[in-house]
């Protein structure tokens, strides 16, 4: 498998479990490798036959400013199937950081990594 590679999208969302973050938000922080075929789209130089990463990206982004959840783990889910709708990806490899968690002591990120495939 050929690999297409997104680091950093950063967007601010309202997800976590307590009231603060509900209502003021943070930064969140997507990194994706999404997994295909790249061939066919080389072979004839067609975007059509690739996945567009500038659409999964303002995709990615709609997600994580979209409806909020208590827990990354179901924002990677999110992400994660959104990915595997385009047809060229097969799998799909996700990280969700949370550089802005309400933890109490010294930290530099929390992060959640999933990897989804086609059933």
């Amino acid at each position: 498998m050929d690999r297409v590679a997104l680091r950093g999208l950063k967007a601010r969302g309202h997800h976590g479990v307590f009231p603060r973050e509900r209502e003021e938000g943070q930064t969140f922080i997507v990194d994706l490798v999404l997994s295909l075929d790249a061939r066919p789209a080389a072979a004839d130089d067609d975007l059509t036959k690739t996945v567009h990463y500038g659409v999964v990206a303002e995709e990615v982004v709609e997600i994580v400013q979209g409806e909020p959840v208590d827990l990354i783990e179901t924002l990677a889910e999110r992400i994660a199937g959104a990915c595997l709708k385009h047809e060229a990806v097969q799998q799909v490899e996700v990280t969700v950081h949370k550089p802005d968690a309400p933890i109490t002591v010294p930290f530099d990120d929390v992060t959640i990594t999933i990897t989804r495939s086609r059933v």
